[in-house]
């Protein structure tokens, strides 16, 4: 039976979860704000997006964020045709 190799070093570090901590509590309190407009964050997922952030912000061990990826807009074999005629 094939044994998994442990990883070593934590994905995120101490700061990353004090922020994210800090973030939710403000959460449940209803004072966690956005940082661009300033409205009152209810989403569970937004405030520990800003708790990682914040983390990120003053230095923490924190992943880069996913980036999206680019869709690439198939031609037309039409369109095709009619730049070649």
């Amino acid at each position: 039976m094939a044994t998994r190799k442990k990883s070593s070093s934590r994905r995120y570090g101490k700061k990353a979860g004090e922020k994210v901590k800090r973030s939710m509590e403000e959460l449940k309190r209803g004072t966690l704000r956005s940082g661009g407009s300033g409205k009152k964050v209810t989403s569970r997922k937004q405030a520990i997006a800003i708790g990682l952030s914040e983390a990120r912000r003053a230095g923490g061990k924190v992943p880069s964020p996913k980036r999206a990826t680019k869709k690439r807009a198939k031609k037309s074999s039409t369109k095709r045709a009619r730049a070649a005629a």
